[in-house]
C-alpha cells in the first residue's frame, strides 16, 4: 500500500503528529509526506513588510515573494518536520519540488496569482530511489517552472502537489490532513463526496478558501485514478474511518 499524506501548516504543530506519522510509515509499503506551511510564509512576509494576499484559497505570489516562500517552506517548515521524524527513528529526507526537478509546474492564472503554478510532471525515479533505499521523502511544494515562463520557481499549493504525487505513484490513498475533522456542513462532517458535488458545495457556501483548494486537488486526484482520497485531522492518519472521503462515484446502499 502506497500512501501520500499531505500535512497542512497548523496540524504540524500537533505534538502527536510525529508519532502517528512514524506509525503510518512503518505500516505502509511506501509513504511520501507533503507539507504546507502557510502561516510560516505569512509571518515571514510580514517580517519583510509584505502583506499576504489570497484568491480562492490560493496564495498570490509576487516575484519578490519567491525567496520568502522558499525560506519558509523548503527551509523552516521542511527541516522542522524532518527533524521531528528523525527523532522518532525514521530515515526522513527533506526535499523540495525544485530538487532534481522533482515537481515540474506551469503557471496558472498569472494575471491574478502571479508566480503560482500547478504540477505538470513528477520525477518518479527520484522518489522510488529513495523509497526503495528505505528513506521517507518529505516534500516541500515549491516547484520548478518547467517552461521558465516566470523564472525558475513557482509556488504550488501543497494539496495540488500531493494529488500529483498520488497520481504518479498510483497511490492507494491520498490523505489531506488539516485542522478540522473533515469537510464540515455546520458542525457535522460530510462523510462522502464526489467531484460532481463540488459546485453545489461552493454555491451553498459550505466550502471556501483553503478547503476549496483541498477539494479541487482531491477531485483532480480522483479524476486521474486515485481510488481513495480523504480529508481529515491528525487523528485520521491512524484511523481510516475519520474524515470526508472523496470518490469518483457515490456507492448506492
Amino acid at each position: 500500500m502506497t500512501r501520500i499524506i499531505k500535512v497542512g501548516g497548523r496540524p504540524q504543530l500537533d505534538p502527536m503528529l510525529p508519532s502517528v506519522l512514524a506509525s503510518a510509515a512503518r505500516s505502509a509499503e511506501a509513504l511520501v509526506i507533503v507539507h504546507g506551511g502557510g502561516d510560516d510564509v505569512t509571518r515571514l512576509q510580514h517580517a519583510f513588510g509584505y502583506e499576504a494576499q489570497f484568491s480562492n484559497g490560493r496564495r498570490i505570489t509576487k516575484r519578490e515573494d519567491i525567496d520568502l516562500v522558499r525560506m519558509a517552506l523548503s527551509g523552516t517548515a521542511n527541516k522542522r518536520l524532518v527533524a521531528s521524524l528523525v527523532q522518532h527513528g525514521l530515515r526522513a529526507v527533506g526535499l523540495s519540488g525544485e530538487d532534481a526537478a522533482l515537481i515540474e509546474a506551469a503557471p496558472v492564472d498569472a494575471g491574478v496569482l502571479g508566480h503560482v503554478g500547478r504540477p505538470t510532471g513528477v520525477n518518479v525515479d527520484l522518489l522510488m530511489h529513495l523509497i526503495e533505499g528505505g528513506y521517507l521523502p518529505v516534500v516541500s511544494p515549491v516547484s520548478c517552472d518547467a517552461g521558465g515562463v516566470l523564472g525558475t520557481t513557482l509556488n504550488v499549493n501543497g494539496d495540488d502537489v500531493a494529488a500529483a504525487l498520488a497520481t504518479a505513484l498510483g497511490a492507494s490513498e491520498l490523505l489531506l490532513v488539516c485542522d478540522v475533522p473533515g469537510v464540515l456542513d455546520g458542525t457535522s462532517v460530510v462523510p462522502c463526496l464526489t467531484p460532481s458535488d463540488l459546485a453545489d458545495l461552493v454555491a451553498a457556501s459550505i466550502v471556501r478558501g483553503g478547503m476549496l483548494a483541498k477539494l479541487e486537488a482531491a477531485a483532480a486526484a480522483v479524476e486521474h485514478g486515485v481510488s481513495r482520497v480523504r480529508i481529515a485531522d491528525v487523528a485520521g492518519i491512524a484511523d481510516g474511518s475519520r474524515g470526508t472521503i472523496i470518490e469518483a462515484t457515490r456507492e448506492l446502499v
